[in-house]
């Protein structure tokens, strides 16, 4: 073949690929933040270094764990380690009436890390809470927020799901693992965390960085202890075809 032609033609396959017409697919699902934080923003970058196009379902940590088990997907998008994740896959069953099992062979590919911070509506003068305070807020001890020198107002806990992350890693790292309190208000998602606590004078909540920074609303955050997670991608053995190439990519970062 001519060179010139030869040159040309790899020019136009890379523009192909760039362009997703000759991308290979690789269907993801799982958490919000990894989906928001790391594989929506580099997206275009593992398509141009993989030829890899990644679609990202944010269903939740748990549902993603879920979609893994049952085979609809071969890489879940998790926002904490791989025992609380498939911790949060059976509440995700759980909620979904499934009897599902995870395999034993469950391979955690780390693509990055996120902070969990605490926040409260804009109009609440409390600044800090620590960890014993936040543990009698979310158990239900403290009721109102005159007791954490607050206004007289009643708490109102917004906590994600079952099977979602955030709501786990507080209920850990801050509660020691205790229940959280009756009537508290269980939201679909970790971004509607802030919207609750936007429209709510009492309420407070565990909300990931990445989504208060994209838009805070009426909330603010608050000093608290620190609560730091893994983001990673899962697959049933090591990873291998396409996503491997995203697995070696996103380490690589």
């Amino acid at each position: 073949m001519n060179p010139r032609k030869f040159a040309l033609i790899a020019v136009a396959a890379g523009m192909l690929v760039q362009s997703g017409a000759w991308a290979e697919p690789l269907e993801i699902s799982g958490g919000t933040t990894p989906q928001k934080d790391v594989l929506e923003p580099k997206a275009a970058d593992i398509l141009k270094a993989t030829g890899v196009e990644i679609k990202v379902n944010g269903v939740g940590t748990g549902n993603g764990m879920l979609a893994l088990a049952e085979g609809k997907v071969t890489v879940a998008a998790v926002g904490d380690t791989l025992a609380d994740s498939i911790e949060a896959g059976h509440k995700a069953a759980k909620a979904s009436n499934k009897d599902v099992k995870f395999p034993d062979n469950l391979v955690f590919t780390q693509i990055g890390s996120d902070e969990l911070v605490v926040i409260v509506h804009k109009s609440n003068p409390v600044s800090s809470l620590s960890k014993a305070q936040l543990k009698d807020l979310g158990t239900g001890k403290i009721t109102n927020w005159k007791d954490v020198g607050g206004p007289d107002l009643p708490v109102k806990l917004i906590v994600t799901k079952a099977g979602l992350i955030p709501g786990l890693v507080f209920q850990k790292a801050m509660m020691d693992g205790a229940a959280y309190v009756s009537g508290a208000t269980e939201v679909q998602s970790p971004r509607e965390v802030i919207t609750w606590v936007s429209r709510t004078p009492g309420g407070f909540g565990a909300a990931a960085d990445v989504h208060v920074k994209a838009g805070a609303g009426d909330s603010k955050v608050i000093k608290s202890p620190p609560m730091s997670r893994p983001l990673g991608l899962v697959t049933i053995g090591a990873p291998s075809g396409a996503a491997k190439k995203v697995a070696d990519f996103l380490k690589s970062k």
